[in-house]
């Protein structure tokens, strides 16, 4: 796969066989309450979250040492330092788990970790074997770096105690913080063993040591834990299990580290720990994820690309849909994931669509973000646009209209249909017009860099514009399955009003432009000497059928023509050099990261798409290649090959050419199955029920996937005559012809289809 590792049990699990990988690789493990990530050598967060997106920082860095006790030699389960010679590593990121495994002057140990179902924590497993020729006594110390009594700043303060607590068997905290409303409330950060614990430090000054460091603790040199209280100084959680093991011989030791809201919870979380269901909690969390995301699964001549969409991109868009981007909780993240996850899991993504719609105002309006106990407009103008597009997605899957009449509040506790907020989300935009009667711009739309182009309120975007055009159409079709005629028929009217302003006003002669900025500039425009041409415009002409055949054509030539790379297609072009306060914090990015003429690929998701609609079958094939991580055919890159990234950076970037940004918290991972499945596949589903339309990359003479359906199960299998065939010569359901536009659908049914395409 790579020579930093390779997929196994079915890419379900990705195996790392270096501790020393160009950047830390992540695994992200998670519950309703709860998020955590952890690298190949155990660095990364956890975060507890609780009303309005008010956050405990739990987890700030982990390790676990190991000691001789003979000698005193130290080392860690999880392959760190670097400098020590280790004589063998692993670690297995799998979906919901992750262990890492190493040996050490003959001392073999394995530390897993999983978020289990309920609960905010983590549990940990730390195995260790001798494989040595002698009894030997080994320490296992794990250790965990805490936010939960507030960051560390020289000459600051940090008031919260820590200490043992023998009846739980561990140590634990007495702090304070908002996280249930805006009064505190006093919670305990926890660090609890299943075997009676020989020691504990919970004083950072103690065990890592006024001078020391994560690597080189001062109390490792001491041989283990001081013993440690703490009062009003920096925090720490560490715990110590002394054993002794003839050759051969294997311990196991179960750790609990979580947050505990009220008082009770501590005890709960000791009984949990020692009550010996470790290993029952961790399948049931497998079972949970299995069941989630079973809903469909690929199978195409690409081996690497059905693991990572059949394993790691469902389980991304699963992620996305509850947590956003993880930093915050961003509502058009959350609201168009969970349209993503619709081909999935519909049921799963209904659930979580309402809860994204608990935020949007009364008026229709939806703010950026929630976090830190307040929701967080930041002057954005897009989030509402999302709203239409995900309620139809989804209800398109489940193909009854009723889930519609389903009340849900708004953020200030009235209520309404859900029906009543997708209107209100298209009205909203509807009457937030500026100049030439295209919607405004304000803090930004999807371009969240171009902030200040249209704070003065007479800033517009032509691309929210075309993307009203979209959420306004597919609310129109909620209205007609309604019955609601009055809707429809604005909608239809405006519908056409909006699409011919774009078409006066938006059009450069060759593309559409971006935006008009508060001072009247054209952003996107061939007289910029910057930013001439921006990709998402183009994308959704053809998307939401705003540009006629003629004008597809033009845009889809000049994005070929001046965004097209080897590496990939460019956001923007040319990128921006110097800060530009009209348009924003996207002029402050370095030439070639992310939005300033980076490839940036949630949007190369959306040109998939549009490839696909488009039936050509070269430029979907290329550009899936240049997309996904592995393949290295117009391009190499340099990332993790099991999960997607927002970004590649390009040449103008220098040593950066062809590494990756953010992996995880991105709309790649999610926008690459939906695009994958319901348009390169082609499996679409309407109110009526599911049609075919593929548009398959050439060298996939064969392919097939396994899709469940409004309780039914499809097994369809493709087949090109020749490659780059669109056209569906014959299609069999069952063994028997079948010539309807959509398939038959009878719940409990399994349907064998078998498509025949020609040219």
């Amino acid at each position: 796969m790579s020579e930093y590792g390779y997929f196994q049990k079915e890419g379900r699990e990705f195996v790392i066989t270096t501790p020393d990988t160009p950047r830390h690789w992540y695994n992200y493990l998670f519950n309703d309450q709860y998020i955590t990530f952890t690298s190949q050598v155990g660095f990364g967060e956890g975060i507890v979250q609780g009303y309005l997106g008010r956050r405990i920082m739990l987890v700030d860095s982990r390790q676990v040492y190991i000691s001789d006790a003979e000698t005193r030699e130290f080392w860690t389960a999880n392959g760190l330092p670097l400098r020590k010679q280790y004589e063998s590593f692993k670690c297995i990121h799998g979906i919901g788990y992750t262990e890492i495994s190493s040996q050490f002057q003959g001392i073999a140990t394995s530390w897993r970790l999983f978020v289990p179902q309920e609960t905010p924590e983590e549990i940990w497993t730390v195995k260790v074997k001798n494989c040595s020729q002698r009894r030997r006594t080994v320490k296992v110390i794990p250790y965990a770096k805490t936010e939960a009594d507030g960051a560390y700043r020289a000459q600051g303060y940090n008031v919260d105690t820590a200490g043992l607590r023998e009846e739980y068997n561990g140590i634990a905290t007495r702090s304070y913080a908002k996280i249930e409303s805006n009064q505190f409330q006093e919670v305990s950060a926890y660090f609890l063993g299943d075997k009676k614990v020989t020691g504990y430090d919970t004083r950072k000054n103690a065990f890592i040591g006024t001078y020391g460091n994560e690597q080189d603790p001062d109390a490792m040199y001491l041989g283990g834990c001081t013993g440690s209280e703490c009062n009003a100084e920096k925090i720490c959680l560490v715990l110590e299990n002394t054993v002794t093991l003839e050759p051969g011989e294997e311990a196991e030791f179960h750790y609990a580290l979580g947050i505990a809201l009220h008082p009770e919870e501590l005890e709960q979380a000791a009984k949990r720990i020692s009550g010996g269901k470790t290993e029952e909690r961790l399948e049931a969390v497998k079972k949970q994820y299995e069941e989630e995301e079973k809903g469909v699964t690929i199978h195409t001549p690409d081996e690497s690309l059905n693991f990572l969409i059949n394993a790691w991109t469902k389980h991304q868009t699963n992620m996305g849909s509850r947590w956003a981007r993880v930093r915050h909780n961003g509502y058009r993240d959350m609201v168009s994931d969970s349209e993503c996850l619709a081909a999935i899991n519909p049921r799963l993504a209904w659930e979580r669509f309402k809860r994204a719609l608990t935020y949007q105002y009364g008026s229709g309006y939806a703010p950026r973000t929630w976090l830190d106990g307040e929701i967080r407009d930041n002057n954005f103008a897009d989030c509402a646009v999302w709203i239409p597009m995900a309620a139809a997605s989804i209800i398109k899957e489940l193909g009854d209209p009723s889930f519609l009449e389903e009340k849900v509040e708004f953020n200030d506790k009235t209520s309404a249909s859900v029906y009543e907020h997708v209107k209100r989300a298209v009205e909203f935009l509807w009457n937030f017009k500026g100049v030439h009667g295209l919607i405004k711009l304000w803090g930004g739309d999807w371009n969240d860099m171009m902030n200040q182009a249209g704070l003065e309120g007479k800033g517009v975007s032509v691309w929210l514009s075309i993307a009203w055009c979209q959420a306004n159409r597919q609310f129109g079709l909620l209205a007609e399955a309604l019955g609601k005629q009055e809707d429809l028929f604005f909608s239809r009217l405006r519908g056409q009003e909006m699409k011919a302003v774009i078409n006066e006003f938006g059009w450069d002669g060759e593309y559409y432009i971006c935006a008009i900025n508060d001072q009247g500039e054209r952003l996107g425009s061939s007289e910029c000497e910057e930013g001439k041409i921006y990709l998402i415009p183009q994308l959704w002409a053809v998307m939401a059928d705003v540009a006629d055949e003629e004008r597809k054509e033009s845009i889809l030539k000049a994005v070929d023509k001046y965004l097209e790379t080897d590496l990939g297609t460019l956001v923007s072009w040319p990128a921006y050099h110097n800060y530009i306060p009209t348009i924003g914090q996207m002029t402050q990015k370095p030439a070639g990261v992310h939005e300033n003429g980076g490839v940036y690929l949630h949007p190369c998701c959306w040109k998939l798409a549009v490839d696909s609609m488009m039936k050509d079958n070269d430029k979907v094939e290329m550009g899936l290649k240049k997309i996904l991580p592995f393949h290295h055919e117009y391009h190499e890159k340099k990332c993790e090959p099991y999960i997607m990234c927002n970004s590649y950076f390009n040449e103008e970037t220098g040593y950066r050419l062809g590494t990756a940004g953010q992996t995880w918290r991105s709309a790649t991972g999610a926008w690459l199955t939906k695009a994958l499945l319901q348009y390169v596949l082609g499996l679409k589903a309407e109110l009526p029920g599911l049609k075919l339309e593929p548009c398959l990359p050439k060298d996939w003479r064969e392919c097939s996937v396994v899709k469940e359906f409004r309780g039914s199960v499809y097994e369809i299998r493709f087949i090109q005559e020749e490659g780059g065939c669109n056209s569906i010569r014959t299609m069999t359901v069952n063994g028997e012809t079948w010539e309807s536009e959509f398939l038959p659908n009878e719940k409990g049914m399994k349907y064998q289809v078998e498509v025949r395409l020609s040219r």
